[in-house]
């Protein structure tokens, strides 16, 4: 495979202005996509693990990190992927890991890589895979986490041949399996509200916003990365709960990689692909218009890397970072209320401490999408007693709002 890989070819002017706004020269490296994810055999995670005793202890990690570019071409420029970087990490009993051994190699000779002297680094064209294999992970002795007898880790690192990820990269996946597992909330007794005209009465108000309104701007949604990076058995776009991979002769990812590297990298670059194509939509310019008003306050906190409330206009507080457990928000004095648009699971943190600061909370979603002329449900799993839930799409409800308070305002 070729680094830069093109992932957009031919920039017209208005969309190399776009790429030097929000993503070149922007206040955050949004030319970087990264995403992590750790998925461990316990009781807490049975249901989806498989855990039935305490040496049921497999442990998947992947953690993915790519840097975009404007590439020269003989005519507009391009957007290409400069870096790659992917890290897999399976940890199991050894006759798994001695199976998932053979299957890597079997995929590299597949896949035409050439074997470097010493039998752990492998190159294909622009790519490298290095390989090691553990008995105790120096890792998991760092941490005081102690694996079943028998137990063996086996990391796959493959890699632009030009990048070489620094420590802090290396290390940051473990930081976060050191947070432990997510545990779910347990959704409260919410009020039922037709629209968000209870708004109205909490003015001024700030705005959280998830992946609810990128689906709406045609983005895919986060669990479509579920798919690409084989999380868990999920396939198509019903939402619901679905078994992790964890036996690594279960999990496809790498034999895709390294097998067809071309191929699997579209997968790859397919959501940096659709937010950098994407246009704000109706919901994006109201919430702009209710800023304007002074109706909204402050940044809306978000959770998308979409950049489309900046393109709309707004300034945008990101929480999706793995630096910071809790990261900061700018709450406002006076502010009566939050909204939460199309926001399921992560980042519950700040809505319990809009709770905390007497704040409102008010959620939007339609708790469920239309596939193929059928409603699939898809509950809210952060309101609690108190909060308020107007099951509608953003791009339905917030114009709506808009011309209400327009019409109050006379």
């Amino acid at each position: 495979m070729d680094i830069p890989y093109i992932v957009i070819d031919q920039l017209t002017p208005d969309q190399q202005q776009v790429w030097k706004t929000y993503f070149g020269d922007a206040d955050r490296p949004r030319y970087i996509e990264e995403g992590i994810w750790r998925r461990t055999q316990e009781k807490a995670t049975a249901e989806q693990s498989g855990w039935t005793a305490a040496d049921d202890a497999r442990r998947r990690i992947i953690h993915y990190r790519y840097r975009y570019s404007l590439v020269p071409t003989t005519a507009a420029p391009a957007i290409g992927l400069t870096d790659l970087y992917l890290y897999h990490s399976a940890t199991a009993p050894a006759d798994e890991i001695d199976a998932h051994h053979d299957a890597l190699w079997d995929s590299l000779t597949t896949g035409g890589w050439k074997e470097a002297p010493g039998g752990f680094l492998w190159t294909r064209r622009d790519l490298k895979c290095r390989i090691t294999e553990h008995d105790a992970h120096p890792q998991d002795a760092a941490a005081g986490r102690t694996l079943p007898v028998g137990y063996r880790s086996l990391h796959v690192q493959i890699a632009s041949v030009s990048y070489a990820p620094p420590p802090a990269v290396r290390q940051l996946p473990w930081n976060v399996l050191s947070t432990g597992i997510r545990c779910k909330d347990r959704p409260g007794t919410p009020t039922r509200v037709p629209d968000l005209s209870v708004l109205a009465d909490l003015l001024p108000f700030q705005v959280e916003i998830g992946c609810g309104t990128s689906v709406e701007a045609g983005i895919p949604p986060l669990h479509r990365l579920h798919e690409i990076y084989r999380v868990t058995d999920r396939q198509g776009h019903e939402p619901r709960e679905h078994r992790f991979t964890l036996s690594p002769t279960a999990d496809t990812l790498l034999h895709e990689v390294l097998t067809e590297p071309e191929e699997k990298t579209a997968d790859f670059v397919e959501m940096f692909r659709a937010c950098f194509l994407a246009e704000p939509t109706p919901a994006m310019w109201a919430l702009k218009e209710l800023k304007d008003a002074g109706h909204l306050v402050g940044p809306v906190i978000t959770n998308n890397f979409d950049v489309l409330a900046a393109r709309a206009g707004l300034d945008e507080c990101f929480m999706r970072r793995y630096d910071q457990a809790v990261p900061d928000v700018e709450w406002v004095d006076g502010a009566k209320a939050l909204l939460v648009v199309g926001l399921h699971a992560d980042r519950r943190k700040v809505q319990a401490r809009a709770r905390a600061r007497g704040m409102q909370v008010v959620y939007l979603d339609p708790e469920g999408f239309w596939r193929d002329g059928q409603f699939m449900p898809y509950p809210l799993e952060g309101p609690q007693d108190g909060d308020l839930v107007c099951r509608a799409t953003a791009t339905e409800a917030l114009p709506a709002l808009v011309n209400l308070l327009k019409q109050q305002a006379g």
